[in-house]
């Protein structure tokens, strides 16, 4: 009954809004720059001004004026002047509106009609699929996420500001931290001399842990997760592509509860070992952390659910263990051109969201046994450039014997090889095998 209803409906669309919009422009083409952030023809529902638009557009990017004579003849070069309504509908949009001051109200019009447009065709096709039997239900889920999230996305203004009003909400910002009197002025990691010198991870910016296997990337960044959400409380996601969330929250046990880690896979526990494994899961229970753990996952679903992580349960900072384990979107193109559009859009997702991101990533196998370097990060110069901060973590290789010694702990360095706001270099940590954990150097200032 509702659809039969809506059947019949005009697509949503102002047409004196279009009309204004023109006009404005026409009367005064400096006001033009005040849309093109988010103004485009195709969301003009008449074709007439659509074409128009276009036009007007050709002008601007020749640097020619933007009048009635010059829109009529560039119109006329085209050959659709009279498709548009001839030189008299082009000279009658100026006498619709008295003033460009309004342009951005009635662009904004044109442009939230459009979205309702889009909606519409998004949801038709939806329905359309749905009706498919060929096609898998997670595949028209995963098409539909991406149309919204596209449109999602091209509503996001490309705007400027003036530079008085930047100061002003950077001294704001200065005079917080100073009133607080906060160490850092991003999370803290847990570790005092890598907070130090990077601030804490930083709200927007794109962070890499990489590493050698079995060196210990998951190991450092279960244990920053477990500083930030069980001992400061604030929120983290954290996406899982390569173990289990019952592997992962097995070792955050270890580690809490100081249980070694092959005592807890084997079951071989003492009676003492449990008010500590208690206690743990107590600390663990409350703590505000989202793991997410699915293999393989696309581009598409870690973004949907990071949104939804940061909106829903006000998640501050994003894990990804690891990066190279992320489907991209185009699965037939070169796995270089794959890692490199995972790497953008990990960083777009940051400075969308605001949060920091930090991901996981392998290192090339020339750098066994060497410190690495950023021209060791495998597969793909993209995470390179698209990093605003890259660590690498290195330490001798040990034994699986020495691995499960009680007193063993082993010295690893953190080489923050680029920081694109601060300072680079080299801090030391502790490893301790038996717990699968990393700890600060007993030496290490607080």
């Amino acid at each position: 009954m509702v659809s039969a209803q809506l059947k019949d409906k005009v697509p949503p669309h102002n047409h004196e809004a279009e009309v204004a919009t023109l006009g404005a422009i026409l009367l005064d083409p400096d006001a033009l720059g005040q849309v093109l952030g988010y103004l485009r023809p195709p969301d003009f529902y008449r074709n007439a001004h659509a074409r128009i638009f276009e036009a007007i557009l050709a002008l601007y990017e020749r640097g020619e004026e933007i009048d009635l004579i010059t829109l009529t003849q560039e119109l006329r070069t085209l050959a659709v002047l009279e498709g548009v309504g001839g030189a008299g509908y082009v000279a009658s949009l100026t006498t619709s509106v008295p003033t460009s001051a309004n342009i951005e109200y009635y662009a904004r019009i044109v442009r939230g009609a459009s979205v309702r447009r889009r909606l519409l065709k998004i949801a038709n096709e939806i329905i359309a699929e749905a009706y498919d039997d060929s096609r898998e239900s997670r595949a028209i889920l995963e098409e539909a996420e991406r149309k919204i999230f596209e449109i999602t996305d091209s509503q996001q203004d490309a705007g400027f500001q003036k530079a008085r009003d930047i100061v002003e909400e950077t001294v704001e910002a200065i005079e917080r931290l100073y009133h607080t009197k906060d160490n850092y002025t991003g999370i803290p990691s847990g570790f005092p001399s890598l907070d130090n010198m990077l601030s804490g991870f930083q709200d927007s910016e794109f962070i890499v842990i990489g590493a050698r296997p079995s060196v210990g990337k998951t190991a450092l960044a279960l244990t920053m997760t477990a500083n930030i959400a069980v001992h400061h409380k604030i929120p983290v996601g954290f996406f899982t592509l390569e173990m289990s969330k019952q592997a992962l929250m097995q070792r955050l046990l270890s580690a809490e509860a100081r249980i070694g880690s092959q005592t807890l896979r084997t079951g071989m526990l003492k009676s003492s070992d449990f008010k500590n494994l208690t206690d743990a899961a107590g600390l663990i229970y409350e703590a505000p952390l989202w793991i997410a753990d699915t293999p393989n996952m696309r581009l598409l679903d870690l973004r949907a659910q990071a949104r939804r992580m940061v909106s829903q349960n006000g998640v501050r900072i994003v894990f990804v263990d690891y990066l190279t384990l992320v489907s991209a979107e185009n699965s037939d193109s070169p796995r270089h051109e794959q890692i490199a559009e995972i790497s953008r859009s990990l960083k777009a997702l940051a400075r969308e969201l605001e949060v920091p991101v930090v991901a996981l990533s392998q290192v090339t196998r020339d750098s066994e046994g060497k410190r690495p370097n950023l021209a060791n990060i495998r597969e793909s110069g993209a995470i390179e450039q698209d990093a605003d901060v890259v660590i690498f973590l290195h330490r001798e290789r040990i034994s699986e014997q020495e691995t499960h010694q009680q007193a063993q702990v082993v010295e690893t360095e953190l080489i923050v090889a680029k920081q694109r706001n601060g300072p680079v270099g080299t801090v030391k940590i502790a490893f301790v095998p038996r717990y699968t954990k990393f700890e600060s150097l007993a030496n290490e200032p607080v």
